[in-house]
């Protein structure tokens, strides 16, 4: 692995981190809350780099997905319905 590898690596599992802290201090975030909307996670965490040319905030929160599912593949947060918000499990 390279150098730049293990820093997106190290990011990454940042990232995931900050994301389960928002669930677990908002209240619709945690264990049998109704769930936080994807959008505002990612705004929650401070990932928005607000609007840019072409990169609107809309688009850049599109990543949130992937970090999502994966803690989601980790057992760690489930999607209340299809296309709704998440929540600690």
């Amino acid at each position: 692995m390279s150098e730049l590898q293990k820093q997106g690596l190290e990011l990454r599992t940042k990232a995931k981190e900050l994301a389960l802290a928002v669930l677990a201090k908002h209240p619709d975030g945690q264990k049998n809350g109704k769930g936080i909307k994807q959008s505002e996670v990612f705004k929650l965490c401070g990932f928005d780099w607000g609007a840019k040319p072409k990169a609107t905030s809309s688009n850049q929160q599109y990543w949130v997905v992937a970090l999502l599912r994966e803690l989601e593949e980790d057992g760690l947060v489930e999607q209340v319905k299809e296309s709704g918000p998440w929540r600690l499990k």
